[in-house]
């Protein structure tokens, strides 16, 4: 059993993040394994502990981001695939999941992949599109937003909470799966967990060892990758204001109707 946990490097949360000339947010600088993904990688590698399974993980983005695939396989993952090329900078949601679709085809060459699993979203996007987008690419069933995941034999079952109910959906192997950070609590790598990562192998591929496992152009760095292929686009941006100090206000007796003022002056209401 083979197991594609996607991982993503992205700014850290509490970083001031800033956007290039052409729109592009501006990486490497204070960059992390997103903390959604860690649930991600949780459940593929207890999953592979449970059933015997191989977990590769797989990012897309520039050279720093492989500091994601390590992390992964510092908590377990087996091996690392790190897609990297120019053509694929300024990808919407769709062109990333056409290019890790093509990248989890070509590891199904080797291997059968028969799970993929990804976070709910990404902490720099938070568009919580990838899994469903990845799941058309790939033309597999998905199961998403798990905060429990159980495998019998080829079947898995989820249960997922929709507002104040919860549901149970199960497919059959293979498919797509993403899980919430309900779902499990991400382990933290010893040092000899850290130690034994540095000896995993990790393989680059770009666009071009990509296309060898399709057959059409979509990852060729035509028009449905990178900036010309993205449709959204930053048309402008600025940097965020300095915050500025709060009013006191001493209340003798008309605190509200001051509040009430001040919320209608600036326009809150």
């Amino acid at each position: 059993m083979r197991i594609v946990v996607c991982v993503k490097h992205v700014p850290d949360l509490q970083s001031d993040r800033s956007l290039d000339g052409d729109g592009h947010l501006v990486r490497g600088e204070d960059d992390v394994l997103n903390e959604l993904d860690e649930n991600a990688v949780e459940a593929a590698v207890t999953l592979a502990e449970e059933h015997g399974a191989e977990v590769v993980a797989l990012t897309v983005g520039p050279d720093e981001a492989v500091d994601a695939v390590r992390r992964a396989l510092q908590m377990g993952a087996d091996s690392g695939v790190h897609v990297s090329d120019e053509r694929v900078a300024g990808s919407d949601v769709v062109g990333t999941a056409r290019v890790l679709a093509a990248a989890v085809r070509r590891l199904g060459d080797e291997v059968p992949v028969d799970l993929v699993v990804t976070g709910m979203a990404s902490m720099d996007g938070l568009t919580a599109m990838l899994p469903s987008a990845l799941a058309a690419s790939l033309e597999l069933p998905q199961l998403t937003l798990a905060s429990d995941v159980a495998l019998d034999g080829r079947v898995v079952t989820i249960t997922r909470t929709i507002g104040e109910a919860d549901e149970v959906l199960a497919a059959d192997l293979p498919l797509v799966l993403s899980v919430t950070d309900q779902a499990n609590e991400p382990r933290y790598p010893n040092f000899m967990a850290i130690r034994a990562a540095k000896k995993k192998p990790v393989t680059t591929w770009d666009l071009d060892d990509l296309a060898l496992a399709t057959s059409g152009a979509e990852v060729d760095g035509g028009p449905e990758v990178g900036t010309a292929g993205a449709g959204t686009a930053v048309l402008a941006a600025a940097a965020r204001p300095p915050r500025e100090a709060g009013r006191i206000i001493t209340d003798s007796g008309d605190a509200g109707t001051q509040l009430a003022a001040f919320l209608h002056e600036n326009k809150l209401v």
